[in-house]
């Protein structure tokens, strides 16, 4: 399929590259990092990136969105990455492109771009574009290697999780070859103000626990409003400060949003992901997520990760 993906990219002009919304690390280095590979080995054709706002990941070079028109589909390739359902690509106008190809690491869930590359086995979107481009001979120039690298960091939880293989870490070798400062790179992921550290901290005093043993937080809309964080910051954002209780397999953020509850899920031991699709969600095996209608439906969620727990 790397073939077939690489002859797509020599045959468009234009390839306009998105992710999903409310980007994370993965989203943002694996489209940015693409668009700098594409560039470098064909620097006469034209690449814009498309999507949201990158949040707190503004820091990541490269990662301002391309404003354009729909005209600019007429006749191009749509590239979608770290992305398994259609309704969470940020910006629905890919559909309107000549061809649509995807990159992805998470468990299949639909088919949505006529062709698709799609590996579970990778710790990262990030990853997966790296091999395809080191395996087809791209030459990556060092914007490119800096930020799939900082995507490999972030969707690996820093090379912990166990995703991590020793693929992960020739590929990462391969990255931090071309020089980048990954002291400066980590500094501004992990490193956050006062504010942000008390935040966390209450956070810590609201973990809660089922009978299962599943540890979980309730965060109500009016508490969100009251926070001042924004809704990725307090969904994906806190979702952390439960993973290393002792004793604690698995764990759940509920935020209660004005759009419905959004619910990550996590676990060190068990497939989490059913749980998520039953609700409308995906992801990977031990990291998935979910929006619900509601708080009694996220009720019912932890009902079901309690079951798991046997």
């Amino acid at each position: 399929m790397y073939t077939q993906a690489l002859e797509l990219i020599k045959k468009y002009d234009t390839i306009i590259i998105h992710r999903h919304a409310s980007p994370d690390g993965d989203a943002i280095g694996s489209q940015v990092g693409l668009q700098q590979i594409i560039l470098n080995n064909f620097p006469d054709k034209n690449v814009y990136i498309v999507g949201d706002d990158a949040g707190r990941y503004r820091f990541m070079e490269g990662w301002t969105p391309n404003e354009i028109p729909n005209e600019a589909y007429n006749g191009a390739l749509a590239i979608v990455l770290d992305t398994s359902v259609a309704k969470m690509v940020s910006d629905g106008r890919f559909t309107a492109a000549d061809a649509t190809l995807r990159f992805d690491h998470h468990i299949f869930c639909e088919k949505f771009t006529d062709t698709e590359i799609i590996d579970t086995s990778f710790e990262s979107c990030c990853g997966l574009v790296a091999d395809f481009a080191l395996n087809v001979g791209l030459k990556l120039n060092t914007l490119a290697a800096k930020s799939l690298f900082c995507g490999m960091v972030t969707d690996s939880g820093r090379f912990r999780y166990d995703s991590t293989n020793a693929r992960t870490f020739r590929i990462a070798a391969e990255l931090v070859g071309f020089g980048f400062d990954t002291n400066k790179m980590y500094a501004d992921l992990y490193a956050d103000d006062f504010d942000m550290i008390k935040l966390r901290a209450s956070y810590v005093l609201k973990i809660r626990f089922s009978a299962g043993n599943v540890a979980y937080i309730i965060t109500t809309n009016d508490e969100l409003k009251k926070s001042g964080a924004d809704e990725f910051t307090v969904s994906r954002g806190m979702v952390g400060v439960m993973s290393e209780i002792k004793g604690v397999d698995t764990w759940v953020n509920f935020t209660e949003t004005d759009n419905g509850v959004l619910c990550e899920l996590r676990s060190k031991k068990y497939n989490i992901n059913p749980v998520a699709v039953k609700y409308g969600g995906g992801g990977h095996a031990k990291a998935s997520g979910a929006t619900v209608p509601n708080l009694e439906t996220a009720m019912k969620m932890l009902a079901d990760l309690d079951k798991l727990q046997a």
